[in-house]
């Protein structure tokens, strides 16, 4: 059963509060963050709907937020590396995009969905 709009959205601020405050609403990082979370929402289908996987990565999002442990290392390098994956195909990096930078990414979006699949996480 999908779930309802109501609970969409509730999922949806309640990861955007947990992730504004692991990245400690630093200047940056808040926005890939709100640029993630919209797109990941926006493109996702109602039935990829898992709010176990949501629970887990608000306890995850919640852990890097209130210690500099692991966790918050791991949100801290995501967010610069989205970054400068998002500067890379800016429009005026397009017409000079060789195979070489468009496959740069690969292996660590294969690392973040390993992440994923081995903690139940839905960090994309």
């Amino acid at each position: 059963m999908p779930p309802s709009h109501a609970e969409v959205i509730l999922a949806y601020r309640h990861l955007y509060q947990h992730l504004l405050r692991a990245v400690q609403y630093s200047k940056p990082a808040r926005f890939v963050a709100q640029e993630r979370i919209r797109n990941a929402f926006r493109t996702s289908s109602p039935e990829s709907f898992d709010a176990t996987r949501i629970e887990r990565t608000l306890q995850f999002l919640n852990g890097a937020a209130k210690t500099k442990g692991l966790e918050h290392k791991i949100v801290k390098n995501l967010m610069f590396v989205w970054w400068e994956q998002n500067k890379l195909f800016r429009w005026h990096y397009r017409a000079e995009l060789t195979p070489l930078r468009l496959k740069a990414y690969d292996e660590f979006n294969r690392t973040v969905d390993s992440l994923n699949n081995s903690m139940g996480l839905c960090i994309k």
